[in-house]
């Protein structure tokens, strides 16, 4: 295709609403790489182009472009910045070597903005911040500007270049290395240079003698310690840009191909490789999937080392298996054309790979260990699922895999203890999309239901319990007598043969366990898992012609549920670790809220501007917070979660819950 030091692979993040999409539109257009500028509200726009995303005018999937910038090639993605959807980001970064982080100038960073930083820098890869709409009313830039400085660092947020004008007044940028500027930015420019020039010197320690002996630095020597100080990620350039009005976008992308590393110069993560080149051996990452009405699945590949070829054999160290391709296409959006190679930095897909997953290795030899995978966040939401239709239920499992593979943060699993099948994800309106998507490309529905909760039982006093069991029933008869104790172990479940004198013969007593393990798996308040019981079976009596296996399992299940009833059974639940980001503003609905949901509040920090709040809430207090989250922050908050311990279900909430199960069994039996 042509020099790979000429090429720049990057990452487009942010909050949902900042303009990332109409900025890809403005470069690709700028570029040449489309005939016209498409717009959200024309639901025309290269990225955007899924019937959800142009329905909801705002981005659900990556969207993987590319175009040619004077003597250079940009491979970019353009990602959502709605929290549900963040499992495109973090793929979309392993596949980039640099980020555009995008700020909206009316509403500031938010924690969409925060998170894109997080990642990148977490991801050792060097970020421009683009601060955009600088065009609207109420935008401002040194607001912004303040607001990202006091996040980071007034040395390490440092304007490359400053725009003349605000809102309706925002007219171009100019470069802070300019001379003559006008008066009324003087000295915010003259600011912005001293620290540019501070951390260029940083860079080199001959350049720092000469910069502190009062020498001059050349063009070229301020150009390379520029990009040093960016790609190392000491600072952070800031471009205000309009992407509406054509304002800052040419700038930009001259300072993508002076600033930003070439794929020469890919940051390996642990584990990764230690050097790439244009040759040898070709290995790159597999980072997204799509299903595509016509090629079937396309696989999407960053070339990490050496250069892919067409009609080629492949190896995949993480699945142990070959893959033949054919076409490496270029995309651009939906639109697609024909590689000849796909060299270090190129973004590519080939169609219907056999065993080839998001996070995989693909190589041109055998010899080449994997690279490491893509860590994405646990769901936080789940929906029992369940066939509208009896008999489709092969068909929703099928359908609902084939879509998990192209959104790795929806999961399908079974939960061993309810035995509903769930899907999982990041929030109501990516798990809602999943399911419509089953419908419209598979012709089959799902109902999507509140999961049970996995609660537990134990017991919390010692107790006795006996049963006797006899039935005649003319020929030969049932007969078995069952003496147990029960008693609390923290260590969990355990089980002991005390009987003395062979009052219960030694080969019956793997029967009584077995009733007492049924019980164990059901258990009697709510039909759920036992567990942190001891028992120990002492006593019984036998009858040489009446007694056998399944009247001794009947007597020990009977005989458990007794000393149950006796050892003040209570219920457990789930209790879950909460981190949840949201701007200060909403902090006091949301430690409220925390509150009604039996939540505890272990600790506040502020990370990047947003307030985290760190609390531990029952489970099935979380069931439907993805959404009532999105409600109290207008879209700006966000949150994780995960299994920290049970704990004992309060009374007045445990005898609802035993009641409401009654009910439903009383129900089903009638």
């Amino acid at each position: 295709m042509g020099n790979v030091s000429n090429y720049r692979n990057f990452v487009i993040g942010g909050h949902s609403g900042s303009g990332k999409t109409l900025l890809c539109e403005r470069m690709l257009f700028k570029a040449g790489a489309i005939p016209r500028c498409g717009a959200i509200e024309e639901k025309n726009t290269t990225s955007d182009f899924s019937v959800e995303e142009q329905e909801k005018q705002s981005s659900i999937y990556s969207s993987i472009l590319n175009c040619k910038w004077k003597d250079y090639h940009f491979f970019f993605v353009d990602t959502p910045g709605y929290g549900e959807f963040v499992g495109q980001y973090i793929a979309a970064i392993r596949a980039c070597d640099a980020a555009l982080v995008v700020i909206d100038a009316v509403e500031g960073p938010q924690f969409g903005t925060a998170r894109a930083w997080k990642l990148a820098k977490k991801r050792g890869i060097p970020r421009f911040g683009v601060v955009n709409r600088l065009d609207k009313e109420r935008a401002s830039f040194k607001a912004t500007l303040e607001v990202m400085r006091k996040n980071h660092g007034r040395n390490v947020i440092i304007p490359l270049v400053w725009p003349i004008g605000d809102a309706e007044n925002f007219t171009k940028v100019v470069s802070i290395f300019d001379e003559n500027l006008p008066a009324d930015i003087a000295d915010d420019v003259a600011e912005c240079r001293t620290l540019w020039m501070d951390a260029i010197a940083e860079t080199d320690d001959a350049l720092m003698m000469r910069y502190l002996d009062g020498e001059k630095l050349t063009v070229d020597e301020i150009k390379q310690g520029l990009r040093k100080s960016v790609i190392a990620g000491k600072t952070i350039p800031v471009f205000p840009v309009s992407a509406a009005k054509d304002i800052g976008i040419a700038e930009l992308m001259d300072a993508i191909t002076e600033f930003f590393p070439t794929p020469l110069e890919y940051v390996a993560l642990p584990g990764g490789p230690s050097k790439v080149a244009d040759d040898g051996d070709a290995f790159g990452i597999v980072f997204k999937a799509v299903n595509d009405p016509f090629n079937g699945q396309l696989t999407f590949i960053r070339t990490v080392s050496g250069t892919f070829k067409p009609d080629s054999e492949l190896f995949n160290p993480v699945t142990n298996t070959k893959e033949r391709i054919g076409q490496l296409l270029l995309m651009n959006g939906k639109n697609q054309s024909t590689l000849a190679s796909a060299e270090p930095g190129t973004v590519f897909a080939v169609a219907k790979l056999k065993d080839s997953h998001v996070g995989d290795t693909l190589s041109t030899s055998a010899a080449i260990k994997p690279l490491p995978g893509i860590e994405l966040p646990n769901p936080v939401m789940s929906y029992a699922i369940s066939a509208v239709k009896q008999g489709e239920d092969e068909k929703i499992l099928t359908g609902l895999a084939k879509i998990c593979e192209c959104s790795p943060t929806i999961r399908l699993a079974r939960d061993p203890e309810t035995h509903e099948q769930l899907l999982l994800g990041m929030g109501d309106q990516q798990l809602a999309i999943a399911a419509r998507r089953l419908k419209e490309q598979f012709k089959v529905e799902v109902a999507l239901n509140t999961p049970k909760t996995p609660y537990r039982e134990t017991i919390t006093a010692p107790a006795e319990g006996h049963y006797r069991h006899k039935k005649q029933t003319g020929g030969a008869g049932q007969f078995a007598e069952v003496f147990l104790k029960i008693a609390y172990r923290e260590e969990g479940y355990e089980f002991a043969n005390e009987v003395v004198g062979g009052t219960i013969p030694k080969n019956f007593i793997p029967a009584v366990e077995k009733g007492i393990l049924e019980v164990m798996a059901d258990g009697p308040l709510v039909g759920c898992t036992v567990e942190r019981v001891r028992v120990a079976v002492y006593d019984g009596k036998y009858h040489p012609v009446d007694s056998n296996e399944m009247a001794f399992k009947i007597a020990g299940r009977m005989a458990l549920r007794d000393a149950f009833s006796k050892a003040k059974p209570v219920l457990m639940e789930p209790v879950m670790k909460v981190s949840i980001h949201i701007p200060d503003a909403y902090m006091g609905d949301v430690t409220g809220d925390l509150n009604h949901k039996r939540g505890r509040v272990i600790g506040m920090e502020m990370d990047e501007g947003m307030q985290v709040v760190q609390a531990e809430v029952p489970l099935a207090e979380m069931r439907k917070y993805a959404t009532e989250l999105r409600s109290m922050t207008q879209g700006k908050g966000s949150f994780d979660m995960e299994f920290v311990r049970y704990e004992q279900v309060p009374a007045n909430v445990a005898n609802a819950i035993i009641a409401k199960h009654q009910a439903e069994v009383e129900k089903e039996n009638e």
